[in-house]
């Protein structure tokens, strides 16, 4: 699975370590997640989205 969240947090200028603390997970975790390391659980997914307000689907994509 890709994402945008890299693209996301640099357009509002955030470090990993602040979207982290922004959503309660590690500056690892972030990086992990914008590097396709890590698939978020549904409930991180939901918060991202809820703070980038978007819906989740425009976040997390296949890689289709």
């Amino acid at each position: 699975m890709r994402n945008h969240v890299e693209a996301l947090r640099r357009e509002r200028k955030w470090s990993q370590e602040a979207l982290g603390a922004e959503v309660g997970v590690s500056r690892q975790t972030v990086n992990a997640i914008e590097a396709g390391r890590f698939n978020p659980s549904l409930p991180l997914a939901l918060r991202l989205a809820r703070l980038f307000e978007k819906p989740v689907e425009e976040i997390f994509f296949d890689e289709d």
